[in-house]
């Protein structure tokens, strides 16, 4: 060794520093890779892929063999800096500063820096990395299986299997995280739908059901002008039919069988009994995902929502289920329906029968959808009683004043802009 020229020995000092930066930068890029664009290259036959993919089975005998590379090669180049600086100076106190310098130059160029690039650029670093530890770890299997068995036996001793293989599937609110920061990748509208559809089993039929008494149906004991007008007006497809009552439902009318007996004047009482479909009915604490399976086993379009006494509580439609996906059939979603009307002076008049969903959605409010779901409901549990007119109270920071009373129920309120928070007054709390 005394006889090699120095040039030699800094030569080989350069490319023991490059191997050390090949060894960290492609074990942060093999570990920093996005296992799921993986999967997906892999399934379209990337050769690169593949052979990451064969690798990061084993992750044990991919790290020790990285680890073992890296560590020699720093031991090599620490070897070889003291050599050469015993070369130029010839002085033992120089070791040491020659050590510092060995370090600072590895923690730069053989570590910072590549671990950055290849956090940054995965597969570029991985994939032709790939090309060298394939052939390597069949090479140096058996001294990588004598570290592998020792080191997997120590972690046996701390309780921990290295067969135990961590799940790589997202859980729910991790594939919402996904879908959220997918942003230019995935269309506002798309990611909508995608965080609608997750949402379905929170959201139950109960949150979605026209009231029973908004349910447009017809009294088989009604007057035939009466049935008559009231299937003309119609702008349903479908009609509920029932005897005195909602609860006495007797099927459901479809418009496609009333028509032709209405142009041929052969409808009549007996003939709506005749052409009604048997009713269906669903559990109103049902999940929308539940149901929307029911209703396409069930070859379904509308259901009656019961309660837990087989009360009808109100009426649900696939077209009111897709809706919680892809947003308004008829309208756009942002605009105010005709429950929500905006006034001039920046409040909202809104009839007391609106669903708290609709609600939030329309005037980006975040009232609690657990209890009531409708915003007479939501009045009467926060206050207690029945109000009268002219009662103000605050409500998701926004001033609601009562208007209307009809029935024993909030008819019509005025919905203020929200005030600036100044933690001075709790939410729905009653003002003066």
């Amino acid at each position: 060794m005394d006889d090699t020229p120095l040039s030699v020995l800094l030569a080989a000092l350069v490319f023991l520093i490059l191997l050390s930066a090949f060894f960290s930068g492609s074990e942060t890029g093999l570990m920093t890779l996005n296992r799921y664009r993986l999967r997906h290259l892999a399934d379209k036959k990337h050769a690169g892929a593949l052979r990451v993919q064969r690798l990061l089975q084993r992750q044990d005998r991919l790290i020790g063999l990285i680890l073992l590379g890296n560590n020699f090669v720093n031991i090599l180049a620490s070897i070889l800096m003291t050599l050469i600086a015993l070369r130029i100076y010839n002085d033992a106190g120089f070791i040491f500063a020659a050590g510092m310098v060995l370090t600072i130059v590895i923690l730069l160029f053989a570590e910072v820096t590549p671990k950055t690039l290849a956090a940054l650029h995965p597969e570029r670093i991985a994939f032709p990395a790939s090309f060298v530890y394939v052939p390597l770890l069949k090479l140096l299997y058996p001294l990588v299986w004598v570290v592998n068995v020792i080191a997997n036996g120590l972690l046996k001793l701390m309780g921990v299997s290295p067969e135990d293989s961590t799940s790589q599937a997202l859980t729910k609110e991790e594939l919402r995280t996904v879908v959220i920061e997918a942003g230019a990748m995935i269309p506002e509208r798309h990611r909508s739908m995608l965080l609608n559809l997750m949402d379905l089993e929170n959201v139950t039929v109960e949150d979605i059901m026209v009231p029973r008494n908004e349910v447009t149906a017809i009294d088989i004991n009604d007057g035939w002008d009466t049935i008559s007008k009231t299937l003309t007006d119609s702008q349903y497809t479908r009609m509920p039919l029932y005897r005195e009552n909602i609860d006495q439902v007797i099927g459901i009318l479809h418009m496609r069988d009333v028509l032709p007996l209405l142009y041929r004047d052969e409808l009549d009482h007996a003939a709506l009994l005749d052409i009604a479909r048997k009713p269906y009915f669903i559990p109103e604490s049902t999940s929308l995902n539940r149901q929307l399976l029911n209703f396409q086993r069930e070859r379904r379009r509308i259901g009656f929502a019961v309660d837990e006494y087989g009360d009808i509580q109100g009426l649900v439609t696939m077209e009111d289920l897709l809706e919680e996906i892809v947003g308004e059939f008829t309208s756009d979603p942002s605009a105010h329906t005709d429950d929500i009307q905006p006034q001039e002076d920046g409040t909202w008049l809104v009839d007391g029968s609106v669903s708290i969903r609709t609600l939030n959605s329309a005037l980006h409010m975040s009232l609690t959808t657990d209890g009531p779901k409708t915003l007479n409901g939501l009045i009467i549990e926060e206050l207690e009683m029945i109000p009268d007119t002219n009662t103000s109270l605050l409500m998701d920071n926004h001033p609601v004043d009562i208007l209307q009373i009809r029935e024993n129920m909030v008819k019509t309120v005025r919905i203020h802009p929200a005030l600036h928070k100044t933690g001075t007054q709790n939410e729905s709390e009653p003002a003066s």
